[in-house]
C-alpha cells in the first residue's frame, strides 16, 4: 500500500527577554540550581503575575515577520497539570485566543518553495526542570526555568516528509533569530520541536492517528525520529496492528522512538482564563511602531541579492542563512564594489571553513569585513593569485593585520608584467629544446610541465592567466 506522511510541528521559541514573562527573575542560562527562582515562579503563597512588555513586543515581531494576524485583545489561561517541576500545578499559557493566529513559513526544499500555514503563536511559561543524572536514584528540581517566557508556534500539518519538517524547523529558527526574538541556541533548549506524526493511505482524506515525539533538540535527531517513527507506525498497521495516540521520545542512542505517556487532549488540561491576569491589550499604533522597526526579512533580501547583484540563488540562499552572515556579506561588498561573486564565494568559502574550524559565529571572525576587502581588492586587481590570496587570508586569520602590508613582508605580489613573464617563458624553451618540440608535435601534455617550471622559476608568483597565455603564443611559434 501506498502511504502519505502527515506532520505538523509544535516549537517552542525561548524569548531573549532578560528577565521571565511574569516576574523580574532573571532568565541567563547556566545558573546554580535555583538561583534565578523568585517568590513568583516558586508560586509562593500571595504573589501575582505581571506582564513582561518585550516578551509581548517579541511575539508581534514574529506574527509581522510571519504574515499573522496580531490579536487586538488576547486572554491567558491556566493550563493544569501535575508534574513536580511545575511548581504551580497549572501553566499559564494561551488557548481560546492567541497573540497571533495565522501566518506561514515558506519553506525551499530541492529548488522548491513550499510555504506551511501557521495554526497559531502564542505566548506561555516554561516549566522548571527535572535533573537525574546525579542524584543515584533520586531526582532534583531546578527551577530556574520555570517562568521563562515562550512563544509556542504551532504549524497546519501541510508537511509530508521528514525532509520538509526539518526545512520548515530550519526555516522558522532562521527567522527567529533573524528578527531576534530567541537566540535559536538548541542545545540550550531556547529553541524545541515537538514533531506530531501520522500516516495514512495515499488518496484518504481523513487523518490517521498521531504520535507526538517530544523535545527534538537538533535539526539531524528531529529527521532521524520521524523517519523512525513513520516506519514504525507504517509496519504497525500493515501487520494488523493500531497506532495509539500517545507522546513519544526519541531515544538517539537506539535510533528509536519509545513511549513515554499517553498523549492529552485540551479538555485534558481544563483550560480556564486566569483570574490573575487582565486581557492583553495591543493598540495599532504600538503593532505599527514594531512594525517600522523590523528588518529586511531573509526571504526578501535573498531576493534582492539575486537581482540587485546576480547572484544565483543557492548563494544567496546561502548567504541569507543567517542575520549575522548576510550582514557580513553587506558590509564586505561595501568595501569589494561590483564583485558579488567573488564575495560570496569567499563568505561561503574559505571565511565559512575557518570559522567552522575553530568553532566561532561569523561574528566573532577573526576577520573584519574591511580586512577581507582589502585582501580581495588585490585579487581584482591581479596582485595576487587565489593560491596567495589564501596564504594572506591565513596570517590575516591568525596574527590580524592588513591585506597590502602582509603581501609587502611576505613579497607575495603577483608577477604581472608582460615582458618579465615573456623572459622567463624564452629562456625555459631555450633550456628545454626537446620538450618544445613535443609539444609542437601534438604532445599537449608537455604544457603543464612549461606551466610548473615557469611558476618555480618566478616563486610562484606568476599571473597563472597571462603566464597561460603567453606560453600558449611562444609554443605555437607566435
Amino acid at each position: 500500500m501506498d502511504w502519505e506522511v502527515v506532520i505538523g510541528l509544535e516549537t517552542h521559541a525561548q524569548l531573549a527577554t532578560r528577565s521571565k514573562i511574569f516576574s523580574g527573575a532573571a532568565t541567563a542560562f547556566g545558573a546554580t540550581p535555583n538561583a534565578q527562582a523568585c517568590a513568583v515562579d516558586l508560586a509562593l503563597p500571595g504573589v501575582l503575575p505581571v506582564m513582561n512588555r518585550t516578551a509581548v513586543e517579541y511575539a508581534i515581531r514574529f506574527g509581522l515577520a510571519a504574515e499573522g494576524v496580531i490579536a487586538k485583545r488576547s486572554i491567558f489561561a491556566r493550563k493544569n497539570y501535575f508534574y513536580p517541576d511545575l511548581p504551580k500545578g497549572y501553566q499559564i499559557s494561551q488557548y481560546e485566543i492567541p497573540v497571533v493566529s495565522g501566518g506561514q513559513i515558506v519553506v525551499e526544499l530541492e529548488g522548491l518553495e513550499i510555504p506551511v500555514r501557521l495554526t497559531r503563536a502564542h505566548l506561555e511559561e516554561d516549566a522548571g526542570k527535572s535533573l537525574h543524572e546525579d542524584f543515584h536514584g533520586l531526582s532534583g528540581i531546578d527551577l530556574n526555568r520555570a517562568g521563562t517566557p515562550l512563544l509556542e508556534i504551532v504549524s497546519e500539518p501541510d508537511m509530508r516528509s521528514a525532509a520538509e519538517a526539518v526545512a520548515y524547523a530550519r526555516a522558522l529558527h532562521r527567522l527567529v533569530t533573524w528578527i531576534g526574538i530567541c537566540d535559536g541556541n538548541m542545545q540550550e533548549g531556547s529553541f524545541r520541536c515537538d514533531a506530531n506524526v501520522s500516516v495514512r493511505p495515499k488518496g484518504q482524506q481523513a487523518y490517521g492517528t498521531r504520535c507526538e515525539i517530544k523535545n527534538l533538540n537538533s535539526f539531524r535527531f528531529m529527521e532521524k525520529a520521524i523517519e523512525f517513527e513513520i516506519r514504525r507506525q507504517i509496519g504497525l498497521i500493515e501487520s494488523g496492528g493500531n497506532v495509539v495516540q500517545e507522546t513519544r521520545l526519541y531515544d538517539p542512542d537506539r535510533d528509536e522512538t519509545r513511549s513515554m505517556r499517553s498523549k492529552e487532549d485540551a479538555q485534558d488540561y481544563r483550560y480556564f482564563p486566569d483570574p490573575d491576569l487582565l486581557p492583553l491589550c495591543i493598540d495599532v499604533a504600538w503593532i505599527e511602531r514594531v512594525r517600522n522597526a523590523l528588518p529586511e526579512l531573509p526571504d526578501a533580501m535573498r531576493r534582492r541579492f539575486v537581482s540587485d547583484f546576480g547572484l544565483s540563488s543557492y548563494d544567496a540562499s546561502v548567504l541569507t542563512a543567517s542575520f549575522d552572515q548576510a550582514q557580513y556579506f553587506q558590509a564586505l561588498m561595501h568595501f569589494v564594489q561590483g564583485e558579488a561573486k567573488l564575495c560570496a564565494n569567499w563568505v561561503s568559502g574559505e571565511l565559512s571553513a575557518a570559522l567552522h574550524r575553530d568553532g566561532l559565529e561569523i561574528r566573532h571572525s577573526r576577520i573584519t569585513p574591511q580586512q577581507l576587502g582589502g585582501l580581495l581588492r588585490r585579487i581584482q586587481d591581479g596582485t595576487l593569485s587565489g593560491k596567495m590570496a589564501r596564504e594572506i587570508f591565513d596570517a590575516l586569520w591568525s596574527d590580524g593585520g592588513e591585506a597590502d602590508t602582509l603581501i609587502e613582508s611576505k613579497g607575495l605580489k603577483q608577477i604581472s608584467d608582460v615582458s618579465t613573464l615573456e623572459k622567463i617563458v624564452e629562456a625555459l624553451m631555450a633550456a628545454h629544446p626537446g620538450q618544445v618540440a613535443e609539444y609542437r608535435a601534438g604532445k599537449e601534455k608537455v604544457f603543464g610541465f612549461f606551466v610548473g617550471h615557469a611558476m618555480k622559476a618566478c616563486g610562484g608568483r606568476a599571473n597563472p592567466a597571462q603566464l597561460n597565455a603567453i606560453l600558449k603564443n611562444r609554443l605555437a611559434g607566435k
